[in-house]
């Protein structure tokens, strides 16, 4: 058996509000196929992420890492901006 301490998650997601302090939501999109009828379906889920300089702005692509609860929905933190929004 493995270890698994030390292994986080990790997610490439969109950043779809900045307006609370040093927290951001990221919407991440999973694209998979419906099991019955084969169709490919879009999936959104959103998490509160912990953004300690406030960089992030609206429409970045960045990527958070689990971490432990630092509130009583934010777990995760943003590990680095991928790109700026246009």
């Amino acid at each position: 058996m493995s270890d698994i301490r030390g292994v986080r998650k990790d997610r490439i997601g969109t950043v779809v509000s900045d307006r609370m302090d040093k927290t951001v939501v990221v919407a991440i999109e999973i694209i998979k196929q419906h099991p019955l009828y084969g169709r490919r379906v879009r999936r959104t889920r959103r998490f509160k992420a912990h953004d300690e300089q406030n960089q992030c702005k609206k429409g970045d692509r960045v990527l958070i890492v689990e971490t432990r609860p630092l509130s009583r929905e934010k777990r995760w933190r943003v590990a680095e901006i991928i790109e700026r929004a246009r």
